[in-house]
């Protein structure tokens, strides 16, 4: 009964820090792709201020100043950076979709070779278990053989001995 508890309490513990690992990886991910949402949801926001700025006309006449200009220059630079700065979390974004595919790859590669070694070792053991087999048919055909020439050489001594017994006995009577 120990022999079967220890290995499938290793087996859960082992089941267990995976799981972990794998929720922890799919939290970062989680929160990779919250950072990102949250970056697009600024970049929106600079583009509205952008737009905005675009219509502002605080010159003479109504016409745009340099200030104006410079505000919106200024904005869509602050987009560009955004942007740029999107295109670099996106990338980690990416980066963690592929370990976790890679990841995954790994586990399956590597449950193909524990399944594999299992197989082989079952097919190990039954070809022993089959050549045990046939040692035993073999010692019990050697066993019966032995007996039966045993019980044969028994007879034929038994025979001979009375023979040589009457024999005996017939000449002295």
């Amino acid at each position: 009964m120990n022999k079967l508890v220890t290995p499938l309490i290793f087996f859960v513990f082992f089941l267990g820090i995976d799981v972990f690992a794998a929720d922890n990886d799919s939290l970062a991910y989680e929160r990779q792709r919250e950072k990102i949402n949250n970056m697009l949801d600024q970049r929106s926001e600079k583009f509205g201020q952008y737009t905005e700025s675009l219509s502002k006309r605080t010159g003479i006449f109504g016409f745009k100043t340099k200030k104006d200009m410079q505000k919106s220059i200024d904005i869509l630079l602050d987009i560009m950076l955004t942007d740029n700065a999107i295109l670099k979390e996106t990338k980690i974004l990416l980066d963690y979709k592929n370990f976790q595919q890679q990841r995954i790859v790994n586990v399956s590669k590597e449950t193909d070779e524990k399944n594999l070694s299992y197989m082989r070792t079952i097919n190990k053991l039954q070809n022993q278990n089959e050549k045990l087999a046939q040692e035993i048919k073999q010692l019990k055909r050697s066993k019966r053989n032995s007996a039966l020439s045993i019980l044969l050489l028994s007879i034929i001594l038994g025979v001979g001995s009375a023979y040589i017994f009457r024999k005996f006995y017939s000449k002295k009577n």
